[in-house]
């Protein structure tokens, strides 16, 4: 059965990123899995938010890492995405780890680049090992070495690389990072990918996936792809 990834908490629903979209999805059984975005603070203290710039989803403008956590949990997340949802804060990743314990399946995707955030990978993983989530967590990312450097903190943690596109050596990719999971932007998956990629003991995930045809037509292709979209509701009735 295809298990079902809520993007960046239920964001189809509430204001992406924050406690009140991971609880809905939390609240919801058929929901197997939930995808967060991490970045860090100033002053180092790993957050939920996907944008390098806060402009889109609270009222603070600049760049987050620019930003103390005291500064940043001031701000307003929920506004912008409707009136019930005003004043909900950008939260701490530990706020989500405590929440999401015990009861759901987290993609944790760290956000970097270019080497913004030296020091996400080994304060991501030390919260991961503080909570005793390795076993529920796996941690994705577009940049490779911070994947790399992931695995060499602990060996025994679940990483992925995130590829938008049809690149080659995915194989070499995956070993050379030791990564076992594949998160492929939707339009460039085909049913033989997935399927031969599956059969290698690789996990895929397909992202972000919103038409509820396109939601069935990649359940069809095989019962172990992750289909991670911003509409868990679309995907859940197909399911039932």
């Amino acid at each position: 059965m295809n298990r079902c990834m809520a993007h960046r908490g239920w964001s189809g629903k509430a204001p992406e990123n924050t406690l009140a979209a991971i609880n809905l999805a939390l609240s919801e059984p058929a929901i197997g899995a939930i995808e967060i975005d991490v970045q860090i603070t100033k002053d180092g203290i790993p957050v939920l938010m996907h944008d390098f710039t806060l402009e889109r989803t609270t009222n603070g403008q600049g760049l987050l890492k620019d930003f103390t956590y005291e500064q940043l949990s001031a701000l307003d997340a929920g506004s912008w995405f409707g009136e019930a949802y005003s004043g909900e804060r950008i939260p701490a990743l530990e706020q989500v780890l405590q929440a999401v314990k015990g009861k759901c399946r987290l993609n944790i995707e760290l956000k970097t680049a270019g080497g913004l955030y030296p020091d996400i990978a080994p304060k991501v993983v030390q919260l991961v090992e503080k909570y005793e989530m390795k076993e529920q967590v796996m941690i994705t990312s577009f940049d490779h070495e911070t994947i790399k450097q992931v695995g060499e903190l602990d060996p025994s943690l679940t990483t992925g690389l995130i590829i938008l596109g049809q690149p080659v050596l995915l194989d070499e990719q995956l070993r050379a990072t030791g990564a076992t999971i594949l998160s492929m932007g939707y339009p460039y998956l085909t049913k033989e990918f997935v399927q031969q990629s599956i059969a290698k003991g690789q996990t895929v995930i397909a992202w972000t996936v919103d038409d509820q045809q396109e939601i069935a037509k990649l359940m069809s292709w095989h019962p172990e792809l992750l289909i991670c979209t911003n509409h868990p509701d679309r995907m859940i009735s197909l399911l039932a």
